[in-house]
């Protein structure tokens, strides 16, 4: 894991040429949408600005809002990097998870939730699974379909939860590198080792890539909900395994 934590770190800007020695191919031009599958009604909110795919949490798809590429994929390692552009137009609830997966709680067994800026999207796996890019404490690339359910064995919650918190601040570029072989995932954040060879039970023999759409529009108060997807997406490389 260490190689691979260090082939990582070194991942983040580099060209074209370094990926394509190392048996990666693009899935993102650059310049437009070519690949992926925007959702019927979008209207445009999922778009390519200045060389990245931009999204603007506002999608007017009246079913699946998230952007799906074409291709269906069974193992492989991707490289993907991302940043937040804003938070929503509140704050938001970010109860603080315990490496056990489970929550913080006060002496009244209530969830401690401060209040606080956050933006929500996540990286879907194979229709099936999620990564998730959020600004709760505990950091991005926690797997929440696993952490959250209580039938699941302690030691599989236990492993969707972050190592740590390797994001950097909103506004700046992340860079993830995910590997899925079967029903393990591992995910490396800015060269850091969040979630190390997790169980992700369920997870779809074969399937299609996503990146996702999270909150929106107030239909009460015509604001973004605070915990929306300002979020935008460069340098996507994916090596089938």
């Amino acid at each position: 894991m260490i190689l691979l934590a260090g082939f990582a770190a070194i991942c983040a800007g580099q060209d074209k040429n370094f990926y394509e020695q190392q048996g990666f191919t693009s899935i993102f031009n650059g310049k437009d949408l070519t690949g992926w599958v925007a959702p019927a009604g979008d209207n445009g909110h999922w778009s390519v600005i200045d060389g990245v795919i931009d999204y603007d949490a506002r999608s007017e798809a009246t079913g699946d809002k998230n952007l799906w590429t074409e291709k269906e994929y069974k193992d492989f390692c991707l490289h993907i990097e991302w940043r937040f552009k804003g938070y929503g137009d509140h704050l938001f609830p970010l109860p603080t998870i315990l490496p056990d997966g489970e929550y913080w709680h006060d002496k009244n067994g209530k969830i401690i939730e401060p209040p606080g800026p956050n933006s929500d999207s996540g990286i879907l796996l194979k229709e099936s699974g999620q990564v998730n890019l959020w600004c709760w404490s505990v950091g991005s690339g926690e797997l929440w379909s696993v952490r959250t359910d209580e039938k699941m064995p302690p030691e599989a919650r236990a492993g969707a939860v972050p190592k740590e918190n390797a994001d950097k601040p909103v506004g700046q570029w992340n860079a993830f590198d995910i590997t899925l072989k079967g029903d393990r995932i591992t995910v490396i954040n800015n060269g850091i080792t969040v979630i190390d060879n997790a169980w992700y039970p369920g997870m779809a023999e074969r399937g299609r890539l996503g990146l996702q759409h999270h909150g929106g529009i107030n239909p009460e108060t015509g604001k973004l909900q605070g915990a929306s997807s300002l979020v935008q997406f460069r340098n996507i490389w994916i090596k089938e395994l």
